[in-house]
């Protein structure tokens, strides 16, 4: 063989070998979106400067943008998984709606956190995938949490009884195909509606995509919280890549 094809071959090779090591290392990308045209919860921007901050120490890159016009297949295409950051309201035309339902279709992730399920109650699938709708809630307050798996990235670190101050969400329109992670003790704060089954996070496969919901996340001080961070971190990873053995890259 000529040596100077010989060289190239193996330039050629290193070459290779060095985009194919950096691919592997490449950090997921998710997306805060915390868009609202109902209710907007004070600490949106805090909340999501804590998720960018907890992207750097877990591995993954956080953008948050507020722009609607993001979803598109182009503009979806960089994202392994979406954080609706208390979201509210009609939120998307039916071009949006379109390039959403693909995006979950080809196997991406949704986190969604507290007012998410406030978000499209007028289209139905958005609601089967966000795994239920809000309805109604008390005063903030201190209430115990039920851990019902402890086996997700999400909870696995959390006592099997959570003593937390926070906005108690009821919930209507359930989807009854979600998996349970974290229920409330109805009989620990005043004002529930649900009774002895009152689901405040959960999980599921959904079309092909995953979703990670929890309703905490009212308050400033949840975000403050490393127990709470935890939790969200868990989700996050579940939606990027659905594997309930690791909750971190670190």
């Amino acid at each position: 063989m000529n040596k100077h094809l010989s060289r190239s071959i193996t330039l050629l090779c290193i070459y290779l070998m060095i985009a194919r090591i950096g691919y592997a290392q490449e950090r997921p990308k998710v997306l805060v979106f915390s868009k609202t045209l109902g209710y907007r919860h004070a600490n949106i921007e805090a909340a999501a400067a804590v998720i960018r901050q907890l992207g750097q120490q877990h591995g993954f890159d956080v953008d948050h943008s507020e722009d609607v016009s993001l979803f598109t297949d182009e503009g979806l295409q960089p994202y392994q998984a979406l954080i609706f950051l208390s979201t509210s309201g009609n939120l998307f035309n039916a071009d949006q709606q379109a390039a959403f339902q693909r995006y979950i279709r080809k196997g991406k992730g949704l986190v969604g956190i507290h007012a998410a399920s406030t978000t499209a109650y007028e289209w139905p699938w958005y609601g089967k995938l966000i795994g239920g709708y809000f309805d109604r809630h008390p005063a903030v307050q201190y209430a115990d949490i039920l851990v019902i798996d402890d086996k997700h990235p999400a909870t696995r670190h959390l006592p099997t009884v959570w003593h937390r101050e926070d906005e108690w969400y009821d919930f209507r329109e359930m989807n009854s195909d979600v998996k349970l992670l974290l229920k409330l003790d109805e009989n620990s704060y005043q004002g529930g509606g649900m009774g002895a089954n009152h689901p405040i996070a959960w999980y599921h496969e959904y079309e092909g995509g995953r979703v990670f919901y929890t309703a905490l996340g009212h308050t400033e001080a949840s975000f403050e919280d490393p127990v709470f961070q935890q939790h969200i971190v868990g989700g996050i990873w579940y939606a990027i890549q659905g594997d309930l053995a690791t909750g971190s890259k670190n």
